[in-house]
This record gives C-alpha cells, structure tokens and sequence, in this order.
C-alpha cells in the first residue's frame, strides 16, 4: 500500500481539480466545458489528459511502480473494471498477453478461479464500484494480491489493495465540471488507459524482449 504521504499529495494534485497548474491558460478554448468545435474539444481533452497525468507521476510515481512490480511478480494476472473502465483494462490485458504473462479477463467463461501468487489489476473511479469492491475482496480472502487505480485514496478499493495509483479525475457520478469538463468518469477512463500503456511500456523494459520476440504471440484468429 502506498505511504499515506504519497496518498495525500495525489489528493492534494485531486483537490486542485486539475486547475491549478501554472502553465495552463484559463482563458484558453480547451480550458472551457463550452468548447465550440471539435477541435476545442479535442485540446480539452489534451490538457486535461496531460494535467492529470503529470499529477500521478509528479505527486506519487511510487504508485505506478508498486504496480508494476506486483504485476511482474505475479503467477497470474487478473484484470476487472466495468463499463469503460474495464474496457480500458481490456486493453491492458491484450498488452500483458503480448509480453508473455498468463492473463485472464475477469467475468470470462474461461476464466479460472484466482489464488495465491496471483494479481487482480482493477480500476474504479470512486473505489465504491459493489462489483469491483466485492471481487477485489474475494481476491485478497483467495490469497491473491490487488493493484487499483482510482480516484479516491479513502475508498474500500484503496483499503484492500497492496499498491494504488491515484489519479486526480472526477468519477462517474460527480457532474460538477470542477475536476473535469467532460462527461462521467472521462478523464479518469483516458487516464487508465494510458497508465496501462506506461505499465507493459516498464515492464518490457525490464524483460529484455525486443518487439519481434512479442509479435507471435499476437492473436491470429480474427
């Protein structure tokens, strides 16, 4: 579990609702929830996405490595979100399947029982997710270890979990616009994926593998 200090300053970084990096432009298209193209919205989200981001790996990158070294050090791996969140994960599990680890989509009908020696990778926005939260417990009564990424530092995920990234987002429910302009759980979805990415991106640099070692383990059924 990361020290409580790495958790309060990812809070901090959440607190400030990604406004109070003092390189962005508040007047700027892309700061405003009313952009008026297409073009003003894909900035938005471009700001928003590298805000949050350099917030996780400026206030608790313990986080990210506590992560990837459960990740690494696991028999299995177990991912489990739902909605966009788990689809993110998805995509993180295509990723870690490349690289050579055993990988099983959680809510799959070949997916077998966890146990001791294996990892959950899980992700929630508000850590309160009854589906998440309930599997992620199972793991942890099974033997197994869990590795979330959410919003919420004080959240029953966060309290179960061996390693937690901390993502300064607005979860699902919160329409306020004050962490995020875009709708839901957005930013926090975008940011799971790219934390997935920058997880098999560590971990097959530590494996030595080049990407033409990896490429048959590509699907050839499609």
């Amino acid at each position: 579990m990361p020290r409580p200090e790495n958790r309060c300053k990812a809070e901090e970084a959440g607190e400030s609702k990604l406004g109070g990096m003092p390189d962005a432009d508040s007047t700027s298209p892309a700061s405003s929830a009313t952009a008026s193209s297409t073009a003003d919205a894909l900035e938005l989200v471009r700001t928003e996405v590298d805000r949050a981001v350099r917030a996780v790996v400026e206030t608790a990158p313990e986080g990210l490595d506590a992560v990837a070294d459960l990740v690494s050090g696991a028999e299995r791996v177990f991912v489990h979100g739902a909605g966009r969140s788990g689809l993110a994960l998805r995509m993180t599990a295509m990723r870690l399947m490349h690289l050579g680890l055993t990988v099983h989509v959680v809510g799959e009908v070949t997916s077998p029982a966890i146990g001791e020696g294996d990892v959950l990778l899980t992700a929630s926005g508000s850590g309160t997710t009854s589906g998440i939260v309930s599997a992620a417990q199972s793991a942890v009564d099974a033997g197994a270890r869990v590795a979330a990424v959410t919003t919420a530092a004080d959240s029953p995920l966060a309290e179960v979990a061996t390693a937690v990234v901390l993502v300064p987002a607005a979860e699902k429910l919160d329409r306020s616009g004050s962490a995020s302009a875009q709708y839901a759980g957005g930013l926090f979805e975008q940011v799971v994926v790219l934390v997935g990415d920058a997880l098999f991106h560590a971990l097959w640099q530590r494996s030595g593998q080049s990407a033409d070692d990896m490429w048959p383990r590509h699907a050839n059924l499609e």
